[in-house]
C-alpha cells in the first residue's frame, strides 16, 4: 500500500494557519509549528481582550465623569445618585461624551439635579 503524506490537505490546512499569521515577525510567520502556536495564543488574547475592552472603556468614562463632576463642585458618586433620583436614563458613555463635547450643558444638568444629591 502506498504511503500517504496528506499532500494537498496538509498544504491547505497549513496555508489557512499561515494566512492568519500575516504581520507576525521572524519564524512566527513562516514556520508552521511556531505559527500555529502563535495564532492559537493570538486567539486567546483576542477573546480575553474583547471582554477587557468593555471594562477599560467603562473605567475611562467614570474617570471623565468624575473630573467633570469635580469641576462642578460635586463628587462622582453624588452625581450618579442624583441622576438616578432624577430618573435621568443616560449611561456613563453618553454622560462622559456630553461632559467633553458640551461642558456647559453638562454643568446645567449638574445644577438641575444638585438638589437631589445625597447629603455629604
Amino acid at each position: 500500500m502506498p504511503r500517504a503524506k496528506r499532500g494537498f490537505k496538509r498544504r491547505r490546512r497549513h496555508n489557512k494557519v499561515l494566512k492568519r499569521a500575516e504581520g507576525f515577525v521572524l519564524g512566527r510567520k513562516n514556520k508552521f509549528k511556531r505559527t500555529a502556536e502563535a495564532v492559537d495564543r493570538a486567539f486567546v488574547y483576542a477573546y480575553r481582550d474583547r471582554r477587557a475592552k468593555k471594562r477599560d472603556f467603562r473605567q475611562l468614562w467614570i474617570a471623565r465623569l468624575s473630573a467633570a463632576a469635580n469641576d462642578n463642585n460635586m463628587s462622582y458618586s453624588r452625581l450618579i445618585g442624583a441622576l438616578k433620583k432624577a430618573q435621568v436614563n443616560l449611561d456613563r458613555k453618553v454622560l462622559a461624551d456630553i461632559a467633553i463635547v458640551d461642558p456647559r450643558a453638562f454643568s446645567a444638568m449638574v445644577d438641575q439635579v444638585r438638589s437631589l444629591a445625597p447629603a455629604q
